[in-house]
Parts: structure tokens; sequence; C-alpha cells
């Protein structure tokens, strides 16, 4: 074993701490953890982690086995206990001890005489430390009675093993007495092994203060001062002070002098610290207990004394002392501490878990947490968030720095103690010093706050316009999905136009309100009610505290409300916006929609007078026209001129499965102008990845879908309209069953809609007064450049108002397009145009997006233009080019689930199922599976787009042309897909960034290329994306078990990969093609004819026409609702939406309790649990697994409960 390594037996903010301490001294750190903490702070910083057992502590943290196996295992000849768990168990001291392991702290008799607290106290009688009136152990109750009456009410009984508040209870009479007794002796024996109890006298207006202690083992005892840990709530510490306030000298030197004559008797060995209870009324002392561990205000000791603790520690197990031979320090100065509790306080402190999606404290004070943004908040164990520390000349200094220190720091994600604190360090009697451990009981919690009684279908955080810059690397901007209802919404509140609230999609939530505050609801109408009565939309009111607002199921037209707040919601921005990506798992409130005890809390932003007048919409209607400008695709490349007459002229009907990522649309079928996709895929609707603008009609196959704020940046599909800007509000209340019409315009009319009425619109269900433009007038380019030397063709292309679209060259897969693409980004970007949102390069195409004011159309088309002039023949081109090298679990079970889940709900009989590897191979002429096995590990991938499945996910394809394999994609495509699995899409690999829908041919999985919140040395610079345009991805093989452990380690930073820095020379790329002309020929030869036959096969079985009758059976209106027999006195349980059942869970019979899940609903490209209203038994069925439902369809009947 090292004399260099130290285990550190314990988890949290002690583990953290210990480790800060241990690489200053150059010691080495392991770390152990349960499960639940496999991704604490404390796992990331050691130097070496292992993991001891489950969640429970009683098979973990305190299994002190499995702590001294681990210590044997890595090395570690010492142990830090930190403080809680196997601290002060004396036997877990042996036991190392007896393993040869050195434990960080006093004898174990020391544990045993100070942790037992009758030996405690006869030690103390026997030094003449003062003694609050009590007993020994008591034997039963009748005992424990007949002593208080002595003593006198009110008197504690206490757990004679128990700690940190825990088994103690007042009691203020004989049968408080007796009602308690055998409830703390099961606490005793339950949470400490010992059923033993006592009693003492309980002093009302009592202080908790302590006296810190270090002693040599050898009647050598070092007094470091005293702190004040009074301002308790429910005998758990939460503000600690040193040196304790309102304290004369002649005291402070009583309590310290009886801390050290205690200490001394017992020969006391390391850290120790001794707690007294003081008599503010009598200024008496007496004695409380003796903690044999570093306790968790140590830091403030720490900070006024001018050392450490932990060192001192440390040094002692090795046998050193001499930092002892000194006087002993005197404190400079004041520190106080706080600590950041997972609780509740507006529901009387209740603890809360989840993930913290916000973490941030000053960087000037001390502050010591296990977690960061992105943690998770356990149940399992204590709920400290963090502790902070601050430290000044005078305690009104310190108070200041604190009250600073709290306004700064952001906890967010669940609700903490936090802002209850700032109100505490306000207290007048906390400030005068006058504290008392009942001083909290008085400081009341009123909170800004409104609280989630129940969340609704969908109910998100949003802001206007979300997150925009971000587009290139696959981070949608979301936002509310209509937009003008929501900014409308701001404006009548007086509101600055960024300012967050909420949207609403369905079904609407109901909200209990803790605190005044001025609404408007705009949108769908969700039949609101304030305390029962109706609230009008579009027009703003009032409520007071403890007022509720109700909103049901959306009636009339549309499908979304939003409820705006004078002033906005206090929510943490996440890359410079409060809008949820609910796929992402980031943004809003705790990344999600919101839930039942869910609080939100408002935010105090100025408002403006209102420039909006209240009320005067038109209701939402069933049927839209949405104004559309012609491109980027058309005819006759890509469909015939009746395809797009066709589109334009059809009426399509909105498709159950739509969400924000996109809106589904079922109608005709193009009869297209090519047969296939060529390179890109076999369905003709497959390009090679291109941008896609929010808006657009994207034919996925058959399928449109007009994408959303939550739609993906990168696609292989082609876009014969796109929604102008003006009318894009409309997309967001588009209904499933509605119905939709396109009607063409020209830019002028479309630049016209917006200068008319930017937030105005026009109404829903009737053609808007812009003329419709003849197609024929109309075309999908803005511009062409006719090929010259070695410049390619360049197309401008028309994709909305407020993109262009730029492409390179023929329809072909060429990396020298990508790295002119790569070049025209890098000159748009110097010059850094006014009004520019984002650029973003596809596989030879760049979206210019802009922002329609600063910077419309025709100036943009002009900038581009000049932007071509500039680059010239690009006859070469150096680009840096990282190789980075990804593990692969070749066939991972991942993607043996997602397959199996994709052929029980949306087909199981596509060419591609059940085995995408051999659809791999067979389309590409492969002999074997192991052939592409051997190509993807043989291949390096360059990365030409991020974003194309969301959040840095890479669209790649290999160097090399003979590793190309080509594939189609999913059709209809996978409705879920797990994050981290790798396939192949026409020629392009990709790895799935996040969970969604997706359609690449999947072959195995691979680590995280997105961090959402930790920075590690693969994710740097603040970006959470792992990878860069132009990157060179290597897959190196590991089974599936070790994919888990580089999964869990790599983005804590516990793992590193490999990473080569390169450059990738256009020039040298030209001459290794030259010099492979042959071969490349032949293998693209080859798997020309594979694809071909493909082909081939798929029109011979009418595979082709079975997709469009998947798309048409999917949803087609008009679903058969056969008639239903409700049982008498049974209440019918409605679809509230449409969707798909992807599970049934009950049978007629069954009982069910409220709240149960009776049902899952698959729609919108989510599972959604159906939930009993109440409980009872259902009494009919009608419906059953795997079938398409309609908003409002009846699916079961409830015989409730009597």
């Amino acid at each position: 074993m090292s004399d260099a390594t130290v285990l550190i037996a314990n988890r949290g903010a002690i583990a953290t701490r210990i480790i800060r301490t241990l690489r200053r001294m150059g010691l080495r750190s392991v770390a152990v953890y349960s499960e639940a903490d496999a991704d604490s702070l404390h796992v990331a910083q050691a130097d070496e982690a292992v993991c001891i057992g489950p969640a429970p502590a009683a098979e973990s943290y305190l299994d002190g086995a499995a702590i001294i196996a681990a210590a044997k295992a890595t090395g570690a000849g010492y142990i830090h206990p930190g403080y809680g768990f196997l601290a002060e168990n004396a036997e877990f001291a042996e036991a190392c001890e007896a393993a040869g392991i050195v434990f960080i702290g006093p004898h174990p008799e020391h544990i045993r005489t100070f942790g037992l607290k009758h030996s405690a106290r006869a030690l103390a009688e026997a030094q003449g430390v003062p003694l609050a009136p009590g007993t020994g152990l008591l034997t039963d109750e009748e005992e424990a009675a007949a002593a208080a009456e002595a003593i006198g009410y009110p008197v504690m009984l206490k757990a004679t093993a128990g700690g940190g508040g825990i088994g103690m209870r007042i009691c203020s009479s004989e049968s408080e007495l007796r009602e308690g007794f055998a409830g703390v002796v099961r606490q005793g024996a339950s949470s400490f092994g010992d059923s033993g109890v006592f009693l003492e006298r309980y002093i009302a207006r009592a202080r908790h203060i302590e006296v810190q202690v270090f002693g040599d083992g050898e009647g050598h005892v070092m007094p470091l001062g005293e702190r004040d840990c009074s301002l308790q709530r429910r005998n758990q510490k939460v503000v600690e002070e040193a040196p304790a306030p309102c304290l004369s000298d002649a005291l402070r030197r009583d309590l310290i002098a009886a801390a050290v004559d205690l200490a001394q008797a017992a020969r006391y060995r390391s850290a120790g610290t001794v707690e007294f209870l003081f008599d503010a009324e009598r200024e008496e002392f007496f004695f409380l207990e003796m903690n044999t561990r570093l306790q968790v205000e140590h830091g403030v000791t720490e900070e006024v004394m001018g050392v450490d603790l932990v060192e001192w520690m440390v040094r002692g197990g090795m046998g050193d002392f001499a930092f002892m031979d000194r006087t002993p320090p005197v404190a400079n100065g004041h520190a106080i501490q706080v600590r950041l509790y997972a609780e509740d306080p507006a529901l009387d402190y209740r603890p809360t878990t989840g993930t913290l999606s916000a973490l941030s404290f000053p960087d000037d004070i001390r502050a010591e947490t296990w977690c960061e943004a992105g943690s998770t908040v356990s149940p399992w164990y204590d709920p400290m968030i963090a502790k902070l520390i601050t430290h000044a000349d005078s305690r009104d200094g310190a108070i200041a720095l604190m009250q600073a220190a709290l306004r700064e720091s952001r906890i967010e994600g669940l609700e903490t103690n936090l802002r209850w604190l700032r109100d505490v360090l306000r207290d007048d009697s906390f400030a005068a010093g006058t504290v008392s451990t009942r001083l909290l009981d008085t400081v009341p919690y009123a909170p800004r706050s409104l609280q989630i009684v129940s969340g609704g279908t969908a109910t998100t955080v949003q802001d206007w316009p979300g997150r925009e810059g971000l587009w290139s690397i696959g981070v949608p901007p979301s936002g509310p999905m209509d937009d003008r209802s929501f900014r409308l919404g701001n404006l009548r509140l007086g509101n600055p136009e960024g300012t967050a609230g909420l949207e609403i999609t369905f079904t609407g939530p109901t909200i209990r309100f803790n605190t005044p505050a001025r609404l408007c609801l705009t949108g769908a109408d969700f039949g609101a009610k304030l305390d029962g009565e109706p609230v009008a939309l579009h027009t703003p009111f009032d409520v007071t505290a403890g007022q509720m607002l109700a909103m049901g199921r959306v009636t009339g037209g549309g499908m979304r409300g939003y409820l705006l707040f004078a002033g906005g919601l206090d929510i943490p921005p996440y890359l410079d916006s409060q809008s949820t990506f609910e796929l992402g798992q980031f943004g809003g409130h705790a990344a999600r929609r919101l839930v039942a005890g869910d609080t939100l809390h408002l935010a105090a932003a100025a408002t403006d007078p209102v420039t909006a007048p209240a009320g005067g919409e038109q209701a939402l209607g069933n049927c839209w026209t949405l104004r559309v400008l012609y491109g980027p695709h058309g005819a006759p490349d890509f469909f015939t001129p009746e395809d797009v007459e066709t589109i334009a002229a059809a009426e399509w009907k909105v498709h159950y499965n739509s969400n924000r990522t996109g809106v589904r649309l079922v109608g005709p079928k193009p009869e297209w102008a090519r047969k296939d996709g060529g390179e890109a895929g076999l369905h003709p609707s497959n390009i090679h990845d291109n941008p896609y603008a929010i808006g657009a009609v994207d034919f996925t196959g058959d399928m449109p879908i007009i994408l959303g704020p939550d739609g993906p940046s990168l696609g292989g599909f082609v876009c014969p309209f796109v929604v102008i800007a003006a009318d894009r509000w409309k997309i967001g209340q588009l209904a499933p069953g509605n119905r939709v019409r396109f009607q063409p315009v020209n830019i002028d009319e479309a630049e016209q809609a917006n200068r008319a009425a930017p937030l105005a619109g026009a109404s829903a269900g009737v053609a808007d007064a812009t003329p419709r433009s003849e197609l024929a007038e109309l075309s999908p380019l803005l511009a062409e450049i006719p090929a010259e030397g070695n410049r390619p063709r360049t197309v401008y292309r028309q994709q909305g108002d407020r993109n262009i679209l730029v492409e390179y060259g023929p329809i072909v897969l060429d990396l020298e397009l990508r790295i002119r693409v790569h070049a025209l980004m890098t000159v748009l970007e110097a010059k850094g145009l006014a009004g520019v949102i984002d650029i973003t390069p596809g596989i030879r195409s760049l979206q210019l997006h802009f922002d329609g004011r600063q910077l419309d159309q025709a100036r943009a088309l002009a900038a581009l233009i000049q932007c071509e002039d500039e680059l010239g023949d690009l006859e070469d081109f150096v680009i840096p080019s990282r190789i980075v090298h990804l593990p692969l679990s070749w066939r991972d079970p991942a993607i043996n689930a997602t397959v199996e889940k994709y052929m029980a709900t949306v087909r199981e009989d596509a060419p591609w199922c059940p085995d995408n590897i051999e659809f791999i191979r067979r389309i590409n002429g492969l002999s074997d599976a192991d052939a592409v096995e051997r190509v993807v590990f043989d291949a390096s991938y360059l990365v030409m787009g991020l974003g194309d499945v969301y959040l840095g996910a890479p669209v790649a394809t290999p160097v090399d042309p003979r590793h190309r394999l080509v594939t189609t994609k999913y059709n209809p495509a996978r409705t879920w897909t797990p994050p981290n699995v790798v396939g192949i899409g026409g020629a392009y690999m990709c790895i799935y960034g996040m969970e969604g829908p997706g359609g690449y041919q999947l072959f195995g999985r691979t680590i995280q290329v997105w961090n959402t919140h930790r920075q590690t040395d693969a994710f740097v610079d603040g970006k959470p994306w792992l990878l860069r345009f132009f990157d060179q991805i290597r897959f190196f093989e590991v089974s599936a078990a070790e994919l888990e452990e580089w999964r869990r380690d790599f983005p804590a930073g516990r793992r590193t990969i490999e990473v080569e820095h390169s450059e990738f020379r256009l020039a040298d790329y030209r001459a290794f093609l030259a010099d492979n002309a042959d071969s490349i020929a032949e293998f693209e030869t080859r798997r020309q004819a594979a694809f071909d036959a493909e082909r081939a096969e798929w029109e011979r079985t009418g595979e082709f026409d079975r997709v469009s009758e998947l798309i048409e059976d999917g949803g087609s209106g008009g679903l058969d609702v056969p008639a239903i027999e409700v049982p008498d006195g049974a209440d019918v349980i409605e679809s509230p939406f449409g969707g798909y059942i992807w599970k049934l869970l009950v049978a007629e019979g069954d009982e069910v309790e409220a709240g149960a899940t009776v049902a899952v609903i698959e729609a919108m490209k989510m599972e959604t649990p159906l939930e009993s209203p109440a409980a009872g038994t259902i009494s009919a069925l009608y419906i059953e697994e795997r079938q398409p439902i309609e908003p409002g369809a009846p699916l079961m009947a409830l015989s409730r409960r009597a």
C-alpha cells in the first residue's frame, strides 16, 4: 500500500473538500461511490474512483468491508472518513487498522467513549464540565416519565447514538413523552444500531456553541476557537459562524477551557468538536456532546484561524504532529457559512429531488459542493447541495459578503432554500447577533412564485426568438411555436419582447399562485378559470396570493395557448435563451415540460407602457391557409410541374403524430421527377444533407412535414415550399385533423405582409388578402453562376423570405464542394454583415439566415454573390482536421432494442428489418456482415456537418471513397432512437447526439458527442459539442460492457479520447483520388449494381407503394369510431389527443387507483402516460394496442369506487 494514497470513505461536499487538500499536498486520492453517485464531482475529481455498491447507504457508504476492499485494490494506505456514515464507527476504525490501513481520525476508544452520550456525559462530569440536568440511559417509558417529572418540562428525549438532529424529540408534557418514547428508540436502532435513550432539560431560548479542538493523542490539545451553530431548523444546522457573536470574553475563555480539559482527559487524537448548549437568558453553558470527526461547519474555523483541518488530520494520520508545536492561533475577522439544501420552504421544507439545470456561485467566496449543472439530487442521501463561506474583517462585513453571494448564486431545476436564506441573512435579529436555536422559526418565507398543481399535456417555458446563432451545430431556436400570440401577450403586459412565458399544448395546467401577479392568456382557448370564474383571452388580469388558475382541454380552433406574466419568469438561460428544448433536455424549467409539484418563480423585470390593445382577436379555426414561397427545391429537378401544382392546390390534413419538431401532413403523393436520390438514398425525396429553414415543407419520403422551431437544422430531404415569416405563427396552431392549404406568393408580397402587420398576421380559416401568385410566374431559383474552370456551378435557391440556400456543383458527394462551402462560410463570417442570424453549411450547400430588416433577401443575395467572386477558383485550400478516435460497440444491444421497437410500433416488414447491418451489406454488394464491420473500422469519417440529428451530431463520410457505404433511410422514420447510436443514411455516417426520432441504418453505439453541462478535456471553450467541421472520426472496437463504462466516465472527464491534430489539404486529396481512380471506380460500380438491384426488388415487391399505404393508414381522416356502450354509472375516459395506443395496461374488470397509468399513447413522437382520473373498476374497453386514435376518442369506461 502507498503512503501517498488516501481513500475518502464518503461522498458529497466533504469528499470534494478532502480531495482539494490531498491534491495540494501532492497525495493521490481515491473516491468511492454508489451507483446513484456515479456523476458526483468527487468521482470525477479523484485520481481513481471505485463503485462500492447500489444506492442504499447500507449497501455502499456504510459497507465497511467494501470500502476496505476498495482501499486494498487501489493501494490506499489511509482512509479519511469525512463526516457522517462511518466517520464515528469504532468497529470500522478497528477494521481499518486490522487491515493495515490508517484510519485518519481519533482512536476507536475515543469514538466509543464520546459516541455514546451517556459515557460522554460521565467523562464530562468527571472533568467538572457543566451538564444540563438530565439522565443516564433509560430502561423504559415509565422510568423516562418519572425522570422528566424530576427535571421539569420541557425535556429533550435523545437517542444515545444519535447525531445530526436525528433521534431527538422535544416533549412538553408526559403524554408527549410517552407518545414519542417508542419512536426515538426505534429511530436510534434503525439509524445508528443502538436503541438507548436518555433525557435532558430543554432550554427554550438556547444557543448552540461548539469548540474546535485538535489533539495529538498524547495529551496535547490545541483549541481552535468556537463557532455558533444556533440557526437550526428541526435540529439541522443551517447557518454557522465563527467566532460566536454576543459572547463575553470570560464566557468564551470558559467554554474553550472546558473543551480542552475534556479532550485532554481522553488524550484525544485528531480533530474533534465539543458542543455546548448555551442558555442565552442565564448565560450558562452545558455540555451536549463531543463529535469525534470533522464537522460540516469546520470551514468557518479554517477561515478565521488560517488553518487547514483536513491537512492536519492527514498529517496526524501519518504520525506528523509538528504543526502543533506553536501557540494556538487567534481568530482573524469573522466567517459565516450557510448550507444550501434541496428542500421547498413553501411546502414546509419538503425534500426535493431532480436534476439541477443551473448551479453557479460567485468566484470570490468559498463554495464547497458535490454537484454542478446536470447533477441529479437523489432521495438517497442528505439533501445538502453546497456550503457557502464568506470571510471578512468584521461580522457585518462577512454578512454583507454572504448577502451578495446569495444574490449572485443560482440553483435551478428543483426547489432549494436559497431564496429563503436571502431572507435569513437580512433578518434584524441575526444582524444584531441575538441568535438562538428558535430564530429561524420566526423568519417567514414569502416567495414570488407559483406552484404547478397539474402540468397539462405539454406545458413548457419559452422565450422569443429563442436560441439563435447555433443552427450550424444542430441547436434549434425553440421558442413559442405560435410566436405571434406569445409576443402579443407580452406586449399587452408591457413586457420586453424577450420575456419568458409558458406554452400550453392540448390540455392546460392548473396553477396555484403564492404571490400577486398580472397575467395575460393568448392563443387557443383552454377554458381558463380563476377560482372557478372564466378568464378572457387577450386581456391582462390580476391574481392574488392563494388563487388557482385552472385550464382544461383546448376548445375551438388551434392547439397552443400562452400564459404570460408581467415581469416574466425567473429562469436561468442556457445558451443565451430560457426556452425549453425538451428533446435536447436543456433550457426552461428543469429542462422539461412542467409537472405537478414544480415551482416557478416570477422575475421582477421592469415593464413598459402597454402598446397593444386588449382583446380584439378572432377565434382560431380548423381550416388554415399558409402563404408560402416557392423553393428551395422544385420542378423540374426534383418534382414534376404537376407535383408542384398539386401540392399547392391540395387540401392537406394534419397528422396526429405532429409536434414541435414538425407538423406532418396527409395528402396526395408526388409522382417525382427522379426515380431515386442517387448516393443520397433510394427514395426520390432523398438529397445530400442540406440546411433547413423553419417553416420548410419538407418531404420525408412521400409525406410532407412543416418543420417547427424544434426541428433539425440539417436533413436529406427536398422542400418545395417554405412558409413566410408572417404566417409562421399558424404552424403552432395546426391541430390533428385540421385542414391546410398553401398559398404561393412572391418575395414582394411576403415582405409586404411583414411590413403591414408584423404581429397581426391573418385570420385562420380564410384566405388572406394577399393575391395568390401563379406558380408559372414563380421560381425556386434566385440566381445562378455557371461553372468555369475549377469553379463549380453555383445556384442560389429561395428558402423562404429569411433564408437563401447556396448550392455548388452537381448533385453528387464531392469533398471539393464541401471545401468550397467552408471557404464561403469563412468569407461570410469575416464580413460580419449586420442582420445575419446564422450561417449553416451542408454537404454541397450553405444557408444564410437573415433577419429581414437589417438584411433582406435582395441584399443578402448580393452579398453572397460578392463573396463568391472573392473566392475565385480555389486552387488549393488547407483546413485544420483533427483525428478523433472514438470507441464503438458493434451490434450494441441498444440498436437491437431500437429495431425491435420500430417493428412493434411502426412496421415489421421493412426491408431493413430485422437486421440493419444485413441491409447495409445487401444494398452495398458486400460478401457478409464481417465485410461491413471491416469497412466501418477501416474508414476515416470526415465531418462535413454538425447537427444532422441535433446537438453536434456529425454527418460524416469516409475520406476514401472505397469506404463509402450507401443506404436509404427508414421510411416511415423511427419515432425513437437512443442517444449515441451510429448509423448510415445515404452516403453518410451519423452519431445521434440525443434521444429522438431518426432514420439512419444502425450498426453500433459510441460515446457522447454532446455534454450539456460539463466541460472536460474533450469539451472545451464553453462549447458542449465535441466535434468540429472537418474532424476525422476513427472508430476502435469495444464490447458493450466496456462502452457502458466509457459512457459513464467520458462525460465526467474520467476517461479521455485520443485526438491527433492534423490538416486536410485539397491538393493532397486530389492526388489521392487520381492515384486510386481505378479501384475507386471498381468499388463504386459494384456498389451501384447492388443499389440498383435493391431498388428493382422494392419495385417488384411494391415497397414504394407499401410506404405510401402506411403513411395514409396512419393519417387518413375519419378513423372509424364504433358505437360504444357505457355501463350504467360509469365515466368514459377519452383520449386527450390523437395518437397511437403504444401500450394498454389494463383489462376489463381491473381495479385501478386514481393516477394509475392505464395506457401509454404515442403521439408527437413521444410516449405519454394516460392516468386514471379516479379510483375504480375498468368496466369496458374500447381500444386495443397498436390502434390509432383521434382526439376525444372513447378509450375505456371507469366505474368509480364508492
